[in-house]
């Protein structure tokens, strides 16, 4: 599989075929752990995103209206390119990104997880019919597909969180348009390579790369139907409120600030087992993310100590090396705003017992790397606790017991993800009931859902009504329509001016 262009640029995909689009605008595509630019990114106008608009609403019909079946085979076959690349496809998320090699196998996995969900489209569109409900009348429902869908995904999983729309969108009838994230957009292409290998037709998948512009075309486009957006709740709360007001469905996840609290009768380590992978796994840059760690009662010194001396021990390298557990972050912009917030915390008062600032790596010294960042003595009204930092930046708050942790988790804006590290069923039982949070982690610290379930947040961290992917995700992609019928011989004589009633 040819994993690169020939060109250095990264273009487009429109009607089967890459496009290489109007715009003369570019951006820098970087390899973080060199520091260095390896490629660059066409950014599209508003005309290159009418093209794939176009060339997707063109498609549209005939997508439509082929079986379920046959739009599951193609899903069938596009798995099985995936198991066959998929070394390649996670080379090309460590190159672009930065995440080690291995958490990016294990994000290919996630994502064709929902293929092999979508493959099952004949028994997930199948619906209720309810014969003879009066009258000689039977009635019945569908789904159906609502058109041209569009994607706007994030830099931290270019490969997973496409995969969460692109087969449920495609096997429910639509057609569909992706707007990957500028920083790492080539997966985007491997995608639109292997379905066009999978024997997608032309013009039902297309991509177009871009930033805010490019966005706002998309937003403003009166044949897109419907938007799914993964990304930060300010960019979330404005896609949400831009294109509900043009009569689109809309499916917004935003940001989060995870917690994870540990109880007195946790396994302590376990618990730091499961802080260290969570906080500074993919260098902290998840949505799902362990960002605070909550020390209930007598605990919290001897977790602190047990977190200090694992953080200091992180083994920070370019992510293709096999024994690196923590990858650079994406770019020396993002670096600096995580650094940033590891000043203001130190400046609001709280205790950082691990500086991971001005990390080198050897031969890698330009990379974008930040150590693990450890602060204790973090309180609610500090930046570093409300804000999503998404960097290797773990904070510590202390609790006295389990009420205070509780109301501390649901005090806080957003509501993504959250766990519980305890020993006891009935604090277990009673926090997976009371957390006001979308997904629950029961000493399970990231509990992303599987696929026939979905995945989102409450509060803040959702806008819309849909969560991602599962039967969420069917209903978000199809329209209900209710069907009554019956035939001449069963009609009665004469007009009827009353509500009519099934007897």
């Amino acid at each position: 599989m040819n994993t690169r262009q020939s060109t250095a640029t990264i273009t487009h995909w429109v009607d089967g075929k890459l496009y290489q689009g109007r715009s003369s605008r570019h951006a820098p595509v970087y390899n973080p752990a060199l520091g260095a630019v390896a490629n660059e990114v066409s950014l599209a106008d508003a005309h290159d995103v009418d093209v794939a608009v176009q060339s997707a609403y063109k498609a549209f019909a005939v997508w439509a209206d082929t079986s379920a079946l046959r739009r599951a085979r193609v899903m069938f076959k596009f798995k099985e390119l995936i198991e066959k690349h998929h070394d390649d496809l996670a080379a090309c998320i460590t190159r672009e990104h930065g995440k080690v090699f291995s958490d990016a196998k294990g994000e290919v996995v996630r994502g064709l997880e929902v293929v092999e969900f979508a493959c099952g489209a004949p028994q997930l569109l199948k619906t209720a019919h309810s014969d003879h409900v009066g009258g000689g009348i039977d009635n019945w429902h569908l789904r159906q597909p609502l058109g041209v869908c569009v994607g706007i995904t994030p830099f931290n999983f270019p490969f997973m969180v496409p995969l969460w729309m692109i087969p449920l969108a495609l096997v429910t009838g639509n057609t569909f348009v992706l707007k990957p994230s500028e920083r790492d957009p080539s997966a985007s292409l491997m995608i639109a390579d292997l379905l066009h290998r999978a024997g997608l037709p032309d013009g039902v998948f297309n991509v177009v790369q871009g930033d805010k512009e490019a966005v706002n075309a998309l937003l403003h486009h009166p044949l897109v139907q419907a938007v799914s957006f993964v990304g930060s709740t300010p960019i979330a709360q404005y896609i949400h409120q831009e294109a509900s007001a043009r009569g689109k469905r809309v499916q917004a996840l935003g940001g989060a600030k995870n917690h994870l609290v540990v109880m007195p009768d946790a396994n302590l380590d376990q618990a730091v087992d499961a802080l260290i992978g969570a906080a500074y796994g993919s260098a902290g840059e998840r949505c799902m993310a362990i960002s605070v760690a909550v020390a209930v009662g007598d605990i919290a010194d001897s977790l602190v100590a047990a977190l200090a001396v694992r953080t200091k021990a992180l083994v920070v390298k370019d992510g293709m090396e096999a024994d690196a557990e923590m990858g650079p972050l994406v770019t020396a912009q993002h670096r600096a705003k995580v650094e940033s917030y590891v000043a203001q915390g130190l400046a609001e008062g709280a205790k950082l017992i691990v500086d991971g600032r001005g990390m080198r790596v050897a031969t890698r010294e330009d990379g974008f790397f930040l150590g693990g960042c450890l602060f204790d003595q973090v309180s609610e009204s500090m930046r570093i606790y409300q804000e999503e930092i998404f960097g290797p930046v773990l904070c510590v708050v202390r609790v006295k017991d389990f009420a205070q942790a509780l109301e501390l988790v649901n005090r806080h804006e957003f509501g993504n993800g959250v766990s519980i590290y305890t020993s006891d069923g009935g604090i277990a039982r009673e926090f997976s009931r009371r957390a006001q949070v979308g997904m629950i982690g029961i000493n399970v610290p990231i509990p992303v859902p599987m696929a026939w379930h979905s995945f989102g947040g409450w509060k803040r961290s959702l806008f819309g009504d849909h969560h991602a992917y599962g039967e969420e995700g069917i209903r978000f992609y199809t329209r209900y329509k209710s069907i009554m019928q019956r035939w001449p011989e069963a009609i009665a004589k004469g007009a009827e001016f009353v509500m009519p009633t099934m007897k």
